[in-house]
């Protein structure tokens, strides 16, 4: 298979890489979420507060703390129920159930899985699964792993300053089963999205973390005990009640010999699917991303990007978001036919695009936080949005303004180029769009570019929508939609842009739907 065909067709025509006779069976799904069977379990406190504000938790992290942490990271928050027409025609409905958790996931299906090395008083040391099912933790491996963590990372983080680490998966099959090859974007979005959340979380429990998406693929899964094609780590985010202490980066080491440093531990779990398919390209794609030796691991160089011949519309001064991050997450959801088209002023926008941007901020293994420029950025196309001509603009963070691209409306066109028209897009005065490198910087990263550059994107999605809901707004995001088309609208192809995800965002009524809380 060539890859690069591979990747460039499933980002501009994702219809060439899934079969046309494809049908989902929805008899045999997996469940959203790993069930492991015969594990030490360790219960989570289930009273979760209502409210959490920054610096609102003690730093000194405790068993209680950790639960409620896991919970607004990932735990499952609410139970909803919806109603639709039915296919048979007439007055008969359907219903679908699902269970929500607080970041967003493609069709609710939330391939990534939650794993934990921790170092604290009241647990063995060691390495837990997070069972979302239960809220509780499943422990894998007894014992201390900070110089095999180090040693996996190749970096200067030193594990021996932190009380431990989330590690972050992807299940293939869980979202396989139905997007079939176009569940590999959605997996990175997905895990970039739940990194967004843990981030965001974690200033509220002055918990210092580290975004590492470079790391030994086979030490941290025979770490884990995960059969490589069936679940594999896309990132490790060291935890420390203070500041992460930086040492010398260690000498070079290989996947091959760090696993000879600890057995091989073998686990049974259950995932409700009886038939599970094959996924060859993925798998292939998969394989070409992993990194057998330290070595391999390497950083980006700033660039920065000129916009000297755009004119610019300088935006009001944001206002200030107080934002209690329970509230925030129990009100964020995605609406579709909700949208009810009220205008939105010059200060609701400015506000939007400051603190989706300002909080992206984050400290990561690419590069330094003092110097770091944003590998994906903000574009928009804004409709009667006060005193902001109808048009294409990018956000320049750095000036807090909007650089004008063309003027126009261009909702019929972004209307047209969507899949599936479960929003109405002249309803939207905000229809976002987060662009990244149309190289998806391989040059220096290779093929794991591509599922670094979806998991930035979805972080920074998360944290428009938490803006956005801290508005009183919501977004959607999208991904069935005419990225040809929205690449010309922002002239991207030129500068060797594209754009990765779409998010229309605004008010709207409240939505049809059963909804209750899962919380103790």
């Amino acid at each position: 298979m060539d890859l690069d065909l591979f990747l460039h067709q499933l980002h501009f025509r994702n219809d060439l890489v899934t079969p046309p006779n494809w049908e989902v069976d929805w008899d045999d799904a997996p469940l959203p979420f790993k069930i492991y069977r015969h594990l030490p379990e360790y219960a989570l406190a289930h009273d979760v507060p209502f409210a959490i504000q920054e610096s609102s938790f003690y730093p000194t992290p405790d068993l209680k703390t950790i639960g409620y942490f896991l919970w607004y990271v990932y735990g499952l928050s609410q139970i909803s129920q919806t109603a639709f027409p039915s296919d048979k025609g007439g007055e008969s409905t359907e219903t679908m159930q699902s269970f929500r958790r607080f970041p967003p996931s493609g069709g609710g299906l939330y391939p990534s899985e939650l794993y934990l090395y921790l170092k604290l008083d009241e647990l063995p040391n060691g390495i837990y699964h997070y069972d979302v099912a239960h809220h509780r933790l499943l422990l894998l491996r007894k014992g201390y792993f900070d110089s095999y963590l180090n040693s996996a990372l190749g970096s200067s983080s030193h594990l021996s300053s932190c009380f431990g680490a989330v590690i972050i998966t992807t299940m293939f099959w869980k979202n396989f089963f139905k997007y079939n090859n176009f569940s590999y974007r959605l997996q990175g979005l997905d895990a970039g999205a739940l990194i967004g959340q843990l981030l965001e979380v974690s200033k509220c429990f002055s918990f210092s973390s580290e975004v590492n998406f470079q790391f030994l693929d086979s030490a941290i899964n025979h770490l884990l005990g995960l059969e490589e094609l069936e679940e594999s780590t896309y990132a490790v985010i060291p935890l420390s009640e203070h500041n992460i202490v930086h040492e010398e980066t260690p000498g070079e080491c290989s996947a091959a010999e760090l696993v000879k440093e600890i057995p091989k531990i073998k686990t049974t779990h259950y995932q409700r699917s009886q038939n599970v398919l094959p996924f060859p390209e993925i798998a292939q794609v998969h394989h070409a991303t992993l990194l057998e030796s330290t070595r391999l691991i390497r950083g980006l160089k700033k660039s920065e990007e000129n916009f000297e011949n755009k004119s610019k519309i300088a935006l009001p001064k944001a206002k200030e978001i107080t934002k209690d991050l329970a509230h925030v997450c129990q009100n964020r959801y995605s609406p579709e036919m909700d949208f009810n088209g009220q205008r939105i002023d010059q200060i609701q926008l400015a506000s939007l695009l400051k603190e989706s941007t300002d909080s992206y901020r984050y400290a990561n293994d690419l590069d330094k936080e003092e110097n770091q420029l944003s590998r994906v950025s903000l574009y928009g196309c804004f409709y009667q949005v006060d005193g902001i001509p109808n048009g294409a603009y990018r956000y320049d963070p750095t000036s807090h303004s909007l650089l004008t691209i063309k003027e126009g409306d261009f909702r019929l066109d972004l209307q047209a180029g969507m899949s599936l028209h479960n929003v109405n897009l002249h309803q939207v005065p905000i229809c976002l769009h987060i662009v990244g490198d149309r190289t998806y910087h391989k040059a220096d990263l290779g093929y794991r570019g591509y599922r670094i550059q979806h998991m930035e994107a979805g972080m920074l999605l998360q944290r428009i929508l938490l803006s956005a809901s801290a508005l009183g707004m919501n977004g959607h995001p999208l991904l069935g939609f005419d990225i040809n088309g929205c690449d010309d609208i922002y002239e991207l192809e030129a500068a060797q842009k594209t754009t990765i995800i779409q998010i229309p965002v605004g008010f709207h009524r409240a939505k049809s739907w059963l909804v209750g809380g899962m919380h103790g």
